[in-house]
């Protein structure tokens, strides 16, 4: 109930609205059956834009964070997530991972359709990035297609850092499915799912107009960071020593 309470109630007028989001390709979703909506990932917008613009119910794998931030904010999240029908992943424990593909899956077997970012995190510069292969082993263990998405727009919405969205128009581009059916059995193939993998980011780039970089997201975002950190321990050194050579010089001008 929430969810479509939220899409054509609490938050989906707003969100046309204020976007005035477009979608074309609409008719490549399948109207019954399971099947993944594979999308590039620019903001936290793209799934809310997304199930707002497909008439089917939309269910995607949300990172676990948003369902164990404390405090009041933490609980509205994790009541939001969980009424709207979200599976929690959790990317750092293998286990767990593994748990929410399983549940994936099944959701894939009861003909749902299931919202996946490939990059496994949203793009640190509006490039698109190379696609982890969990999509692949989803894909052949449920016998179902791909359906490229491609979100236009949303980062200048939703940019990172952002608190607030800002009215701008958006565009969804859905791609004709694709089918790997001629992989069928052949789940636990690191080539074939990585194969599999770099077709779908292929028809995502070809979509998006996205420039391609061959490497994870989150190992981008990984060193980015760890540079950042290295840069403040930097400055925060050089400024130590600075006050310290004037203290120093001032305590000898005081002796002298």
């Amino acid at each position: 109930m929430l969810y479509w309470w939220s899409k054509f109630v609490l938050l989906g007028p707003l969100i046309r609205l204020f976007l005035r989001p477009a979608v074309t390709g609409l008719e490549h979703v399948p109207e019954r059956g399971g099947a993944i909506l594979a999308s590039n990932h620019l903001a936290v917008v793209d799934s809310f834009v997304l199930p707002l613009m497909v008439p089917r119910r939309v269910t995607f794998l949300a990172k676990s964070e948003y369902f164990t931030q404390p405090g009041l904010v933490g609980a509205l999240k994790r009541m939001f997530f969980t009424g709207v029908g979200q599976v929690p992943l959790d990317r750092s424990v293998g286990s767990a991972a593994q748990a929410a593909m399983d549940t994936a899956v099944r959701l894939l077997r009861e003909d749902k359709l299931l919202g996946i970012y490939p990059e496994g995190t949203r793009s640190p510069d509006g490039r698109l990035y190379k696609g982890k292969t969990g999509i692949a082993r989803m894909t052949l263990d449920a016998g179902v297609p791909v359906v490229p998405v491609a979100m236009v727009g949303t980062d200048r919405v939703n940019p990172i850092g952002s608190r607030m969205w800002r009215p701008r128009k958006v565009h969804i581009r859905i791609g004709e499915p694709l089918d790997f059916s001629r992989y069928a059995g052949m789940a636990g193939d690191r080539f074939i799912e990585r194969s599999m993998t770099d077709e779908i980011m292929y028809a995502l780039m070809e979509l998006s107009g996205q420039t391609y970089v061959d490497q994870y997201a989150a190992s981008v975002k990984e060193r980015a960071a760890k540079a950042a950190a290295a840069t403040d321990d930097a400055a925060s050194s050089r400024n130590g020593a600075t006050v310290t050579h004037v203290a120093t010089r001032l305590d000898g001008t005081k002796h002298h």
